[in-house]
């Protein structure tokens, strides 16, 4: 078996904003393993700046397993336990190459296009006018689920902006999420959460900085409106520190991004300890090329979550891997009219 690494960079069609900074591109690696004729490709999607595994070794570390790749997916992981976009990348390849299709690595009705996983729209910061338009573009596209990256422009605009989704749609027509990626402080969270609350948002994502254990449990326990922990789950790599996490802060959800937990392994750990609790859960993409999203929504529709799931960033970049994902009416779809296009795997193989 062979193992070979190739660097791509994702270009937004538009400047993504959240309230860490606006984006621009996105950096991935894709490991492709051939063994014979057959090919596996998975994507080792580290994210600058919040990626537990963005270190100045980690495409050394890369390189490593290409040359360690005869010692199997089970050593490699264990080995890796401090590179969770790597763990991602190397389950994916692993099954990838396993499968009689490389992009089908959990056959299911979603595979085979008979069936859907619903999504929410996402809305991303920026100015007023572009928050409302996008706003505008989700609601003609048909989605009933949206989640707003809140935190960036003045909270009164950005409320208004929500006030104005709910003078037009009822909580039980429109559901609204809210991410806040931290953005809010110890002095004004309470109030903030009280505004939202107002509003029937249905939860929000990291309100304050992760590492605030006591404050984040606080404001669980106020039950102001459901929190959901996202950021609070990256880094925090054994079962002992996962279980010891939720039993303190108890949120009402966690939200699983494979790239930044371990992967599929690392993901099923959390909901594991999460459904022992009775914490709701649901996955997010962490703006991988289809490639990774490819992985984390055909794993998703198997585990059967009827909640919409956060799996709608396939269409951000303007370089993006062609692929049989389509979104339609607020529903991620496998389109089987549609192929792949296999350049990169193409190239990297040569």
């Amino acid at each position: 078996m062979k193992a070979t690494i190739k660097r791509h960079l994702l270009n937004f069609k538009k400047p993504g904003g959240t309230s860490r900074g606006v984006l621009t591109h996105k950096e991935t690696w894709f490991l492709i393993l051939r063994d014979g004729e057959k090919v596996g490709i998975g994507e080792c999607a580290m994210f600058r700046g919040l990626s537990y595994d963005d270190v100045p070794v980690y495409e050394e570390k890369l390189q490593w397993v290409c040359s360690n790749i005869a010692i199997g997916q089970n050593e490699l992981i264990k080995a890796l336990s401090e590179f969770p976009s790597i763990q991602f990348g190397l389950e994916q390849a692993f099954r990838s190459l396993q499968a009689s299709d490389p992009f089908s690595l959990f056959t299911s009705d979603f595979t085979e296009g008979k069936k859907s996983i619903a999504i929410n729209g996402l809305i991303w910061m920026g100015d007023r006018k572009f928050m409302e338009e996008q706003l505008s573009e989700r609601l003609k596209a048909g989605f009933t689920c949206l989640k707003l990256k809140i935190g960036a422009i003045d909270f009164d605009a950005e409320i208004d902006i929500l006030k104005g989704i709910r003078n037009l749609y009822t909580a039980k027509e429109i559901e609204i999420r809210v991410d806040a990626n931290g953005a809010f402080g110890k002095k004004d969270a309470h109030k903030k959460l009280e505004q939202l609350a107002a509003l029937e948002i249905h939860s929000i994502e990291q309100p304050v900085k992760p590492g605030q254990t006591g404050l984040m449990k606080e404001l669980c326990a106020e039950g102001i409106i459901d929190i959901a922990l996202d950021e609070e789950l990256i880094g925090v790599l054994s079962e002992t520190k996962k279980k010891e996490l939720l039993q303190i802060i108890n949120p009402d959800y966690i939200i699983l991004k494979p790239s930044l937990v371990g992967g599929f392994h690392g993901s099923r750990e959390w909901i594991t300890f999460a459904e022992e609790m009775g914490i709701g859960w649901w996955v997010t993409s962490a703006l991988e090329s289809n490639i990774g999203l490819n992985a984390i929504a055909q794993w998703t529709y198997t585990l059967q979550n009827p909640l919409p799931q956060g799996l709608g960033t396939g269409s951000l970049f303007t370089n993006n891997i062609e692929s049989p994902l389509e979104v339609y009416q607020g529903q991620l779809w496998y389109g089987k009219e549609k192929t792949w296009s296999t350049n990169l795997i193409q190239e990297a193989c040569t």
